[in-house]
């Protein structure tokens, strides 16, 4: 069969606000570049006379910021709304702090105070997002009060108006290109937010569902455990009696019958084990083997005119805790797949890494376009009988719980194939009692 990736599942990242907070701190490099760049063109280029000293003190304290929230991130979790606002009313006040060095609200890059309102009225709650507005109203009344004037050389002291406009422009495109930078991937981050957030809700309400379905399947179990209880004691009754123990074929029949009943039993004791309400059975300490391998004979027992090819390839053998709800649930991938596929199903096992990597193929349709999209939602079903489809969404969950994932495919050659990862480390018996 073809090697499978079984990497662990990517979890998206749910917080929208670190990552914004990563497109700040890219935004911050970006103007500490774009500064030292202006100031060299300006001062050395074009000879316009700045005060180097207050300036490259704001750049370099912008450096500072940046370099002391990079570890802030890595350590945290989150990042709050008042933190995001905390770093744009920064932004805020260095710019008001450049200005104030480079003319007041003479220099065309005034303007760049519109680029820090228009993000925080997408990173920020309504009550803070006008806080940056509030705070950037105020940066340009101060700088109306004794700004120092740029000395501006002779050449253009012809026309001021001219040099202003040139260098509104270049603010215009600067602006122009940061806002469609930057607000195309915060407008993605709020979009992946919202989607993993759907996809927790939708989680959610598959784990209510199968909370249902648990008290559901546990009530039916202690309904069916005496009516078991009875027929395996009535079956033991009916092969002891005279007429009956001389006929072979009827004690053959009777022997069906009970291994039968037992199979039931089982399953309505892991039924009720799974749920917490265990009668009176210990969790038992197997071998990964003897743990597939009891999976494999039971479907054999269950399905004896349907041929069953196991590949075992799990080489060195480990001790784990058997899961009866997991034993359950590969079990009815088996039992589904001989259903669709009454003459023959493949099962294979192997070890990969620190993995279980299990496969369950088949002859039978495959699985529709529909089916293979849905893959472990309730209730999708090719058998289409009202209620059924189950079984694929209680293998999901399971394997879900226990940090492992189940895929689904149709075979080149015709049926399908069910694949099953696994961590081993969530079966590995550490020699500890299980509670």
């Amino acid at each position: 069969m073809p090697e499978t990736d079984f990497s662990p599942v990517a979890v998206p990242e749910t917080d929208a606000g670190r990552r914004n907070m990563r497109l700040l701190i890219q935004l911050r490099w970006l103007a500490v570049g774009g500064q030292l760049a202006t100031i060299e063109l300006v001062h050395n280029f074009m000879g316009i006379k700045l005060p180097l000293f207050p300036m490259l003190t704001a750049v370099a304290f912008l450096a500072v910021i940046n370099i002391a929230c990079l570890p802030l991130l890595r350590r945290k979790s989150a990042v709050t709304n008042s933190e995001l606002t905390i770093a744009l009313l920064i932004d805020v006040a260095v710019l008001a702090w450049q200005l104030q060095f480079s003319g007041g609200l003479a220099n065309p890059f005034a303007s760049l105070f519109l680029l820090h309102i228009v993000l925080g009225s997408i990173l920020l709650k309504p009550f803070t997002s006008w806080g940056i507005v509030a705070a950037s109203l105020l940066a340009l009344g101060l700088l109306t009060i004794n700004p120092v004037p740029l000395a501006l050389p002779q050449r253009y002291l012809a026309d001021p108006m001219g040099l202003y406009l040139k260098g509104s422009l270049v603010c215009f495109l600067l602006i122009a290109v940061l806002l469609v930078a930057f607000v195309t991937r915060i407008s993605r981050n709020l979009r992946d937010r919202d989607a993993a957030l759907a996809a927790i809700r939708q989680r959610a309400a598959e784990e209510d569902h199968i909370v249902r379905m648990g008290l559901l399947a546990s009530g039916a179990a202690h309904e069916l455990g005496t009516p078991l209880s009875s027929l395996s004691v009535l079956i033991g009754d009916w092969r002891r009696l005279p007429q009956i123990s001389k006929d072979q074929e009827l004690q053959d029949d009777l022997a069906d019958m009970d291994a039968a009943v037992k199979r039931c039993k089982t399953i309505v004791s892991g039924i009720l084990n799974s749920a917490g309400e265990a009668r009176g059975i210990a969790p038992e300490v197997t071998t990964m083997r003897t743990f597939l391998r009891g999976i494999v004979a039971d479907c054999r027992t269950a399905w004896r005119t349907t041929t069953l090819d196991y590949d075992e390839r799990f080489m060195e053998d480990m001790p784990i805790v058997s899961d009866p709800a997991l034993r359950q649930v590969i079990g009815n991938v088996i039992d589904n797949a001989a259903e669709a596929s009454p003459e023959w199903i493949g099962v294979s096992a192997a070890r990969k890494g620190d993995r279980l990597a299990l496969e369950v193929s088949d002859r039978g349709p495959g699985f529709t376009p529909e089916m293979l999209e849905g893959f472990g939602q309730p209730y999708r079903s090719t058998k289409g009988q009202a209620g059924r489809g189950l079984g694929l969404f209680l293998l999901v969950n399971v394997l879900r719980k226990m940090g492992g994932q189940a895929t689904a495919e149709n075979r080149p050659e015709g049926g399908a194939r069910v694949r099953i990862q696994l961590p081993l480390a969530a079966l590995a018996y550490d020699g500890a009692p299980r509670r």
